[in-house]
This record gives structure tokens, sequence and C-alpha cells, in this order.
């Protein structure tokens, strides 16, 4: 018996110490010295602190701000340690409450917009920590937005513009815009 547990023991050991601290130890310096943002969270700083992560979304209820996609995480909203979506059907009573309150809001906060309101600013994402909203989403904000800031929407459009990303790779996904890299450029804006 000790001639197999001698070579499975040692097997043990050196698979542990392969794949449980070299390999880990490996990809974490690769991923520093090649990928060092996002290997740290894509955290956004500015004055050398940081304000946010460009793939975590946060709230934002103040009218001059650009509002984020609704977040589902609980048992508070952008929760990063509860990452889910709320796994409520179209016919849930909750959702459809949940819906017809953030419509209520949207309208309640720009009275005078009749464009339709796109769907990803009353739904939840599957994550809930979703950090972008569609481009017809910061256009239904951009005059609230302009107003609320006293500047021509046409500079609002312009910031929407530079800080929307296109397809990846020119053909996966749809375009997005970063809402907190969009807020805190206009926060930048003069």
């Amino acid at each position: 018996m000790l001639a197999q547990f001698r070579p499975a023991f040692s097997l043990l050991v050196i698979l542990t110490l392969l794949t449980g601290a070299a390999y880990p130890l490996i990809v974490t310096a690769i991923s520093q010295v090649l990928f060092r943002g996002e290997a740290n969270g894509s955290l956004i700083m500015q004055g050398g602190k940081a304000v946010g992560s460009k793939l975590i979304g946060q709230p934002f209820a103040d009218p001059k701000h650009f509002w984020s996609r609704a977040s589902a995480t609980s048992p508070n909203p952008y929760n990063a340690a509860a990452s889910s979506g709320s796994n409520q059907g179209p016919t849930n009573p909750a959702l459809i409450d949940a819906v017809s309150g953030r419509i209520k809001a949207l309208k309640d906060a720009d009275p005078d917009n009749k464009l339709p309101i796109p769907v990803d600013l009353v739904t939840a994402s599957g994550s809930g920590l979703d950090p972008h909203i569609s481009p017809a989403a910061a256009e239904y904000q951009v005059e609230r937005v302009a107003r609320t800031r006293n500047i021509p929407p046409a500079k609002v459009r312009e910031l929407v513009a530079q800080h929307t990303d296109g397809r990846q790779l020119g053909f996966l996904g749809e375009p997005r815009v970063n809402v907190l890299e969009l807020n805190l450029a206009l926060d930048n804006t003069k």
C-alpha cells in the first residue's frame, strides 16, 4: 500500500504546486504586464481616486446626468457581489410594476419628451450590472441633460458620439454608450 501512496502523494504535491501556485502566478504576472488596467478592474481614475469601473454600472438619479440601465441585483442596485437578473417573466406583476415605475420616472423627469422610451432604460440586463446604454437610450435623455445643465443639445450629442463604442470587430454586438464615462465627461465640460 505504501508503494501506491508515495507516487499518489508526490503527484498531488506536484500538481498542487503547478496548478495552485505556479499557473496562477504566471497568469497574474502576464496580465499585469500586458493588460494592467483590465486586470485591475478597468477602474476609472479622477484626481488619483477611483470613481468607478468601466465594467460595472452605477446608479444616477440626478436629471443632469444620463441615467443607467436598471439593476436587478439585491439587496442593493449595482451590487457586483450579487450579479443576477430579476428572473421575472413578462407576465410577472412585479416586473410590470417595476417597468411602469421606471417609465413614470422617465416621463416625470422630462414630460415634454415625446420620443419612444428605449427598452434598455426600463429593463435590467441579465447581470444587473450593465454599464452601457444604447445610443437610442442616450438620445432619449439628451434634451433633459442639456436643459438641466444649460448647454446646447448639440454639445451633449457630441459628447454622446465621443463616448459611443461601435460593434466589436465591426460586427459583434451593438453600439453602446458607457454611462459613467459620459457623465464624467459632462461633469468636466464647461
